[in-house]
């Protein structure tokens, strides 16, 4: 099963995790994202758009290559990979 970590302030939608240790099952990028929405209801609202496409501020890699469909997030995840997600953080 795929490994998801993620910018820290994002594991505020899974106080229930001891160690930030995320695994889900492979498929696309949208199903990953679904599997971690249903430990964390609410989270896919954070980073996808109204139109379920990742965030402008957003960006989502496979192990060491950027997810090229930020729109309908077609791209694979094997059973190995991991997934990284990066909010950027802005403000005054």
């Amino acid at each position: 099963m795929p490994a998801v970590q993620m910018t820290s302030h994002l594991y505020r939608f899974f106080p229930q995790l001891e160690n930030r240790t995320i695994t889900v099952p492979a498929g696309s990028v949208a199903e990953v994202l679904q599997a971690i929405n249903a430990l964390a209801p609410g989270f896919t609202d954070y980073i996808l758009d109204e139109n379920g496409a990742l965030r402008r501020h957003v960006n989502l890699a496979i192990n060491d290559i950027w997810v090229v469909d930020r729109r309908t997030l077609s791209d694979r995840v094997a059973e190995d990979a991991t997934v990284y997600i990066f909010q950027a953080l802005s403000g005054g």
